[in-house]
């Protein structure tokens, strides 16, 4: 089973212009995120799918791969889709570009559901944390995820899912982590289906799966990455590298 990852690189972002190339402590976040992946040695192979000559220029300087793609894509699906097309690989992960503590352990644990599905039943594979502060459950910008014994989604939403009409019934509630692990079929497979009701309506592509009945199968984790979506975001991170030396 050859596993590779990619990480999807727009130039563009409308709250934090160019992030991807600000400096974090000697290196640019893309590099860092980059040289983060390439380190944990899960990978076949690890490029950077990107629109940006900038981006791509930066990643091929310090002997990394990137490929480039075109500007627009409906979803982060299609673009990475676009970029494995002809690259030969089983199983590929999305890796956030904008999140350089890159954890291994979630990785592993993508890695390790399509290991286990010897009779190639699951489709996609994600992450979904436990949350109870009843006002992140609420909030909108928080996808949620319901899953069945097995962790398989069974719908995912902006939502309060499920509804607590019994309050007492001491519903663990989660919220979905924007990582993915695709089939490199079920991929392909998904820039040629038309979007449908779900996804339109919530805005949420996976969804899109979900109604052409692909398997998605969740892995629960409390290890949450550090999006850098802002300029405050990015002192954080920062300050993180400057209280963990070893992180340099």
């Amino acid at each position: 089973m050859k596993v590779i990852a990619v990480i999807p690189a727009r130039y563009a972002s409308t709250r934090f212009p160019a992030k991807l190339m600000e400096d974090l402590a000697g290196k640019t976040i893309i590099r860092r995120t980059y040289e983060g992946t390439l380190a944990t040695g899960l990978f076949a192979d690890v490029f950077v799918a990107t629109d940006s000559e900038l981006i791509y220029n930066e990643i091929v300087s310090h002997g990394g791969k990137a490929v480039m793609s075109v500007k627009e894509h409906e979803s982060g699906s299609d673009r990475i889709a676009e970029a494995v097309r002809d690259i030969e690989a089983d199983i590929v992960i999305n890796v956030q570009g904008d999140e350089p503590f890159v954890s291994k352990e979630n990785l592993e644990k993508l890695i390790s559901i399509f290991k286990s599905d010897v009779e190639k039943q699951v489709d996609l594979a994600s992450l979904m944390t436990p949350i109870n502060e009843w006002e992140v459950i609420e909030n909108p910008n928080n996808v949620k995820v319901v899953v069945d014994e097995t962790n398989t989604a069974l719908y995912f939403s902006r939502s309060v899912i499920p509804y607590p009409r019994d309050k007492e019934a001491k519903v663990q509630y989660y919220q979905h982590i924007g990582v993915y692990a695709f089939r490199k079929q079920a991929l392909l497979e998904f820039t040629t289906l038309p979007m449908k009701f779900l996804e339109a309506s919530e805005k949420l592509e996976q969804l899109r799966y979900l109604e052409y009945g692909k398997r998605i199968k969740m892995a629960e984790t409390k290890h949450l990455g550090i999006g850098i979506d802002t300029p405050e975001d990015l002192e954080r991170a920062k300050q993180i590298i400057a209280d963990n030396p070893e992180l340099k």
